[in-house]
């Protein structure tokens, strides 16, 4: 005859509340081996071509870069053109990037064409977002209306413009250039480049607003000068 054994209730208890949260990622900086139950705050670091590091995060399924890119060669080596007079800038068709009016302390912008390079803008091992990846994004964080002020950083926007930031995306208000050249909005507004067309001359982007929770969907003209942000393949 077999002999039941039953455990005591305490005991049981014990055993299924043994999970620990954390960073259950090997390849993450934050890796927690004795965590059981992913908490889904793991984080990355990244190097470009040229040696230059960037943080990057999990949100949700996705892995993003924390930073913005500021890479000067395409992944072969090949040097990215830079491109600050605005008659030249005005007329290209091929790959380019600038500072904000020649100060390197507010980022680096590209057009369009740099973003869709068959020789790569992105870390080996990243892309630059599509148009859905930037919705999944957007949706995970709760929806367009109020992913923005989850993705914008806790200092830098002005007239009360911070962001909580809880998703760790640390977006900044660095503006953007225009197709025809001229500087926009810097300080008050963040745009970023998708890798999808919305048409032969146009491309969907995301903003982020100083005064607004928003995160919008919009499209512009593929020689317009944006930030980029890349996410993990």
């Amino acid at each position: 005859m077999q002999k039941v054994i039953f455990l005591p209730l305490c005991l049981i208890l014990v055993f299924s509340s043994c999970k620990k949260q954390g960073c259950t990622d090997p390849n993450a900086i934050n890796y927690n081996s004795s965590a059981n139950q992913d908490n889904g705050n793991c984080t990355y670091s990244l190097m470009d071509i040229e040696g230059n590091s960037y943080g990057a995060k999990s949100i949700g399924h996705q892995i993003w870069m924390t930073e913005n890119l500021k890479v000067k060669k395409y992944r072969n080596g090949d040097t990215i053109p830079q491109v600050q007079d605005s008659s030249q800038w005005n007329h290209l068709t091929t790959g380019a990037w600038c500072y904000y009016q020649n100060d390197s302390s507010k980022g680096i912008w590209y057009n369009w064409f740099a973003v869709n390079d068959p020789r790569g803008l992105a870390p080996s091992g990243y892309h630059v977002p599509t148009d859905a990846e930037w919705t999944t994004l957007s949706d995970y964080l709760g929806g367009e209306d109020v992913a923005g002020i989850k993705m914008k950083s806790t200092s830098g926007w002005p007239q009360n413009g911070n962001g909580t930031n809880t998703s760790g995306f640390s977006g900044l208000p660095h503006g953007y250039r225009t197709a025809d050249g001229q500087f926009f909005v810097n300080g008050y507004m963040g745009y970023f480049w998708s890798s999808s067309e919305y048409d032969a001359e146009w491309a969907y982007y995301r903003q982020l607003e100083g005064t607004s929770s928003h995160v919008l969907r919009q499209e512009g003209m593929k020689g317009t000068g944006f930030s980029v942000r890349c996410v993990k393949d």
